[in-house]
């Protein structure tokens, strides 16, 4: 595995011999050296976190038939996926305002509602978890192996039967019939099934409600704010 920083800040891995182990490695490498990179001198000043793209992003992506690439930037064309650090409303100290925020109203609406009827759940909601999840990105990979639009770990797909959890569809009805297990599990608690959703049904049962993970308590916070919002934009 090599390391090239170039001048301009653009940091890139590339594994010669790629595995799940050295891409985990590599990702989490790149997200601490990611964060310790000075601004560019041609960088306007740093604002507030008010989008997604202050997150710490790595693209991970092939060049033709040479090594996989890890890099800060995305490919000037191409595929590739976005690797997140954490999910999008889990940093407890984000300026995010999440009270307007630019919603996504009309993203995968008839996946979404055939979901919602699947497996009986309000649109609203599976809306506002792929929201807190990964801002309807559905090549979004975290650091942890999450995947897609509702960041679903390989164990959760698998048990929830999906085979591809980059694919929309089968990741909405995945994530929506985990979620829906959940809300089972927790009576119909929207704020214990979410903190499951991000933390674990154990947690939640050991510490008998949200769990005091600061992540896990902003994380609930939101999908909450963002459920009313969507509620009222379907109305």
């Amino acid at each position: 595995m090599t390391l090239t920083i170039s001048a301009t800040g653009d940091t890139r891995f590339r594994l010669r011999q790629g595995s799940a182990f050295a891409c985990l490695c590599a990702c989490i490498l790149l997200c601490a050296l990611a964060a310790s990179l000075p601004a560019r001198a041609s960088d306007s000043p740093v604002k507030a976190d008010t989008s997604a793209r202050h997150k710490i992003k790595v693209y991970q992506y092939r060049r033709g038939d040479g090594p996989t690439v890890f890099s800060d930037t995305p490919p000037g064309d191409g595929d590739y996926r976005l690797l997140l650090y954490d999910c999008f409303a889990c940093k407890p100290d984000s300026r995010l305002d999440w009270h307007s925020i630019r919603l996504f109203g009309n993203d995968y609406r008839q996946a979404i509602a055939r979901a919602a009827r699947s497996h009986k759940l309000e649109a609203a909601l599976i809306r506002a978890v792929i929201h807190a999840e990964s801002a309807f990105d559905t090549r979004a990979l975290s650091r942890t192996g999450a995947m897609g639009l509702m960041q679903l770990m390989p164990a959760t797909a698998e048990a929830m039967g999906v085979k591809d959890a980059f694919q929309p569809e089968q990741n909405i009805q995945g994530g929506s019939r985990y979620l829906a297990k959940l809300l089972q599990q927790f009576d119909g608690d929207i704020a214990l099934a979410c903190a499951a959703y991000n933390a674990g049904p154990t947690a939640v049962r050991q510490y008998r409600g949200v769990p005091p993970y600061p992540e896990t308590l902003a994380y609930v916070e939101r999908v909450q704010i963002l459920l009313q919002r969507y509620r009222k934009l379907a109305t």
